[in-house]
């Protein structure tokens, strides 16, 4: 999955929606938003979705388990860069809340 279909799929996760280059939230406010590159907005998407993280010797393991009880989970190996690893495992978890919304 690239990065724009995975920041598209947890967009949706959050309730905002993708307009050429920027997203807007359901008031039709402008939102500069990208949780891959912005420590901020990786946060508080981890936050608003109630994903769980933890961080490992060179791995960020993330969860999120919905109101019917199923889990999902993954992780990201941290490489050079443990901070951009976990902000990459908290939009992937949230790319996979996306996917699987009706």
């Amino acid at each position: 999955m690239t990065d724009k279909e995975m920041l598209e799929l947890a967009a949706k996760a959050a309730g905002l929606h993708r307009c050429e280059n920027y997203y807007t939230d359901a008031a039709g406010n402008h939102v500069e938003w990208n949780p891959l590159t912005d420590d901020g907005d990786a946060l508080r998407l981890a936050v608003k979705l109630g994903i769980d993280f933890k961080i490992r010797k060179g791995v960020t393991w993330w969860d999120h388990q919905k109101s019917d009880g199923v889990v999902y989970w993954g992780h990201e190996p941290h490489r050079d860069d443990p901070i951009a690893a976990t902000r990459r495992a908290i939009v992937r978890a949230a790319a996979e809340i996306g996917r699987r919304m009706t």
